[in-house]
C-alpha cells in the first residue's frame, strides 16, 4: 500500500474527482483537491502549478482531457511527479477510446504508460462507459430531461451505463491498495439499455412525461449548434452517440467486480436515488 503520503486528485471539482476526494477523506487519507480554482491550484496549461500540487505526494488521480496537448502534458507531468516523490498514477480514460476511437484516441494512455515505465512509477488505467450521472450532472443530457424532450441520434443502440460512485470506489481502491500496477480496468454497469429506455426510467421515477425522440446525426449536430455548442464539440459528441447507435458499446465489462469484489450499481438504483433529490423536478 502507498504509505500515508498525500494523494493528489486532479480535476477535483469534476463528476468523478469530487467523489474520489470524498471517499479518500472518509478513509482518513490526506487529499490535495487540485483544480484551476480549487483548494490546490493546478492547471495543465501552467506547469508551474504542478510541483506545489504533487510535492511529497504518494499517488495522483488524473483525468484524460483528450486535448491535443494531453499526451505531452502527461509525459512532462510524470517526470515532475516522479522527481517529487509520486510513485503511483491512476488515469481516468474511456472505454470508447479503445473500442471505437482507434490508436490516436489512446495517445494519453500510452503517454501515461510511458511516463510510468520511464520514471519508475506504478500506473493504472480506468476505462468507464457512459456515466449514469450525465443525465443529472451534465447539461448535455440534463437540460433535455428537464425540458421534457430528449432528442438523440442513438437509435436503439444499447449502453451499459456506469455509476460515477462505482468509478470513484474503484479509483479510491487502486490509489491506496497494492496489486493494480500495470492494469487496465474497463468499468461498466451490470445491464445494457437504450437511451430511450433510460429516459423512460427517469420519467417514471420522477413522475414526469418524458419523450425520447430519435434524430439523425445531421439533425443532432445542428441541434447542438443551436444550443451554443462549438461545431467541433458538436461533431465529436455526435460521433460518440453514433458509436452507440452502431452497437459498438453493447457489451458488459467486469472491472468493478475485479477491483471491488461486488457487482456494479444498476441504472435503476441511480435513477431512484437521483429522483428523490428533486434533480429532475421542474
Amino acid at each position: 500500500m502507498v504509505a500515508a503520503e498525500p494523494i493528489v486528485v486532479v480535476g477535483a471539482s469534476g463528476k468523478t474527482g469530487r467523489r474520489v476526494v470524498a471517499r479518500l477523506r472518509r478513509q482518513g487519507r490526506e487529499v490535495r483537491a487540485a483544480s484551476r480554482r480549487g483548494e490546490v491550484r493546478f492547471d495543465w496549461a501552467d506547469p508551474g502549478t504542478w510541483s506545489q500540487a504533487v510535492r511529497g505526494a504518494g499517488a495522483a488521480y488524473l483525468v484524460d482531457s483528450q486535448g491535443g496537448d494531453a499526451p505531452a502534458q502527461l509525459r512532462a507531468f510524470g517526470e515532475t511527479a516522479s522527481a517529487l516523490g509520486v510513485r503511483r498514477l491512476v488515469l481516468l480514460s474511456s472505454r470508447d477510446w479503445s473500442t471505437s476511437g482507434g490508436e490516436a484516441a489512446l495517445a494519453s494512455e500510452r503517454a501515461l504508460q510511458e511516463a510510468g515505465t520511464t520514471w519508475g512509477m506504478e500506473w493504472t488505467i480506468l476505462r468507464p462507459t457512459w456515466f449514469a450521472q450525465n443525465f443529472s450532472e451534465d447539461a448535455l443530457l440534463r437540460d433535455p430531461v428537464l425540458s421534457g424532450e430528449v432528442r438523440l441520434p442513438t437509435g436503439d443502440g444499447l449502453e451499459p451505463f456506469v455509476d460515477a460512485d462505482d468509478i470513484a470506489d474503484v479509483a479510491a481502491a487502486v490509489l491506496t491498495r497494492d496489486g493494480h500496477a500495470g492494469r487496465i480496468y474497463e468499468l461498466s454497469g451490470p445491464r445494457l439499455l437504450s437511451f430511450g429506455a433510460a429516459v423512460g426510467e427517469i420519467g417514471r421515477a420522477s413522475g414526469r412525461e418524458l419523450a425520447y425522440v430519435p434524430v439523425s446525426a445531421e439533425e443532432y449536430t445542428a441541434h447542438l449548434s443551436g444550443r451554443g455548442f462549438d461545431r467541433d464539440d458538436a461533431e465529436l459528441i455526435t460521433t460518440l452517440f453514433g458509436w452507440i447507435r452502431a452497437g459498438r458499446n453493447e457489451r458488459l465489462s467486469d472491472g468493478v467486480q475485479r477491483v471491488l469484489g461486488r457487482e456494479p450499481r444498476d441504472f435503476s438504483g441511480y435513477v431512484t436515488a437521483t429522483a428523490a433529490t428533486g434533480a429532475w423536478t421542474v
